[in-house]
C-alpha cells in the first residue's frame, strides 16, 4: 500500500531476527524430545532415522510449494503463516498415538520449516537491499540462539516433568508471543523482481533455472554438506581416529558451534569490508585447507584448530549465498533454499558412506572437498558489487500489503 512505512533498521532487523530465532527454537524443541518420542511409540533406530529423514524430505519436496506461495503471499505472510503451522506441528508430536502419524507430522514439519526457511532469508536479504546495510550473517546467527534457548528449556523441563504435551505446550506458547513481538516489524514490499535477471527468457520460463542459479544452489549444497557432516561427526571421528577421552570428545563440536557463531556475529563486517564474494571464497578456503591439514597431522590440538578453522571459515558462507540467491528472485532463492536442505540431509548419509566403504578419515576429507568445491563455484559466481554503508534509519515506502 503506497504511503506505508516500513520500521526502523533495527525495528525489523531485530523482527525478523526473531523468525530465525523461532526456527531453531521450534526445531531444537523437537528434537530435543526425540528420545521420549521414541520411547513412547516403541521405535527402533531405523524407524527414528526415517522419521529424522521425514523432515528433511519433507523441507526439500516443498521447493514447488515455496515458490509458488512465496509470489502469492509474500515473504512477510508466508512467514507468520509457516510459522503458526510449526506451532502446530509441536502439539501435533505431543498427541501423535502412533508412529504413521508421527511420519506424517514430522513431514508437514519439513514442508512448513522449507517455507519459513525461504521467507525469513528473503526478508533479510530485503533488508539489506532497503537499508543498505549489511545483517544476514548476524540473523543467522540468532539461529544457533534459538537452538541453544530450546536445549537449555528441554533440560530445565525435564528436570521438572517428562511431559512431553507439558513441555511442548510451554515451548509453544513462547514461540506464539515471540512471533506476536516480531509480526509489526516485518517488511512489506520484499518481493520485487530480481534487479538483474537471469537471462532475457527468466520470466517466460521460470522452470529453467540459470546457470547462476546452478552455481548459487551448488555453493548452498556443498556449504551446507560441510557444516552438516561437521556436526554429526565430529565427535565421532574425535573419539575413533585422533583416539581423544570420552570427555574431550564432544570438544570437536563445540568448537566447530562456537567458531561459527563468532564468525556470524563478525561477518557482516567483514562482507561490508571486502564483499561477499571474496567472504565466501576465503572463508570456504581457509575451512578446506585447515581440516586437510588437521587430517595429515593428527592429534587432539591440530584436529580442534582445524575443526576451528571450518566454523570460522563456513560461517559466512550460507548467508551470502541467500543474499545473492533472492536478488534473482522468489524462484531462485526457493530452489537454493532447496538445494541446500538436500545437502544439509544427504552430506552426514554421503560422509557415513565413504566411512563405511573405507575410513573415517577419507570421510572426513570428503568434508574438506566440499568446502574446496564451494571455493570454486564461487569463483564463478558473479557477485553483486556493492559495498553497504551505515544509512540512516529512515523509514522507506513500502507496496505490499500487510
Amino acid at each position: 500500500m503506497p504511503g506505508v512505512l516500513t520500521p526502523s533498521f533495527q525495528r525489523a532487523k531485530w523482527s525478523i531476527a526473531a523468525l530465525f530465532s523461532f526456527l531453531g527454537f521450534q526445531y531444537g524443541t523437537w528434537i530435543s524430545r526425540l528420545p521420549a518420542l521414541k520411547t513412547r511409540l516403541d521405535l527402533g533406530a531405523g524407524e527414528v532415522g526415517l522419521l529424522l529423514m521425514a523432515c528433511g524430505a519433507g523441507a526439500a519436496a516443498s521447493f514447488p510449494l515455496v515458490a509458488v506461495l512465496t509470489r502469492r503471499l509474500g515473504s512477510r505472510r508466508l512467514s507468520l503463516a509457516s510459522a503458526l503451522c510449526l506451532v502446530a506441528v509441536l502439539a501435533a508430536l505431543s498427541a501423535v498415538p502412533n508412529y504413521p502419524l508421527a511420519l506424517l507430522a514430522v513431514c508437514a514439519d519439513g514442508v512448513a520449516v522449507g517455507c519459513l526457511n525461504v521467507a525469513m532469508n528473503a526478508q533479510g536479504a530485503a533488508l539489506e537491499k532497503a537499508y543498505d546495510r549489511t545483517a544476514m550473517s548476524q540473523l543467522h546467527a540468532t539461529f544457533s540462539a534459538g537452538l541453544l534457548a530450546a536445549a537449555l528449556l528441554a533440560s530445565g523441563v525435564t528436570a521438572l516433568t517428562a511431559s512431553v504435551p507439558a513441555h511442548f505446550t510451554v515451548s509453544g506458547a513462547l514461540l506464539l508471543l515471540l512471533l506476536a513481538g516480531a509480526r509489526p516489524g516485518l517488511l512489506t514490499a520484499t518481493d520485487a523482481e530480481p534487479a538483474t535477471p537471469d537471462t532475457p527468457k527468466q520470466r517466460a520460463r521460470l522452470t529453467l533455472p540459470s546457470a547462476t542459479t546452478l552455481l548459487l544452489g551448488c555453493a548452498m549444497a556443498f556449504g551446507t554438506i560441510t557444516e552438516g557432516a561437521m556436526n554429526d561427526w565430529s565427535t565421532l571421528y574425535m573419539k575413533d581416529v585422533v583416539k581423544a577421552s570420552s570427555a574431550v570428545a564432544p570438544l570437536g563440536i563445540a568448537v566447530v558451534s562456537v567458531m561459527m557463531l563468532l564468525a556470524r556475529v563478525c561477518a557482516d563486517r567483514w562482507r561490508t569490508r571486502w564483499g561477499d564474494g571474496r567472504v565466501v571464497r576465503t572463508g570456504s578456503a581457509v575451512a578446506a585447507v585447515g581440516l586437510a591439514l588437521a587430517l595429515l597431522a593428527g592429534g587432539v590440538v591440530p584436529t580442534l584448530l582445524g575443526f576451528a578453522c571450518v566454523g570460522l571459515g563456513a560461517a559466512a558462507v550460507t548467508p551470502c549465498v541467500y543474499v545473492a540467491a533472492a536478488e534473482r528472485g522468489s524462484d531462485a532463492l526457493a530452489l537454493v533454499a532447496a538445494m541446500g536442505t538436500t545437502g544439509l540431509l544427504g552430506g552426514p548419509a554421503l560422509i557415513g558412506f565413504v566411512a563405511g566403504a573405507a575410513s573415517l578419515t577419507l570421510g572426513m576429507a570428503t568434508v574438506a572437498a566440499s568446502a574446496l568445491i564451494v571455493t570454486l563455484t564461487a569463483i564463478r559466481i558473479p557477485w553483486a558489487h556493492h559495498a553497504p554503508a551505515p544509512a540512516t534509519e529512515a523509514a522507506v515506502p513500502a507496496s505490499e500489503g500487510a
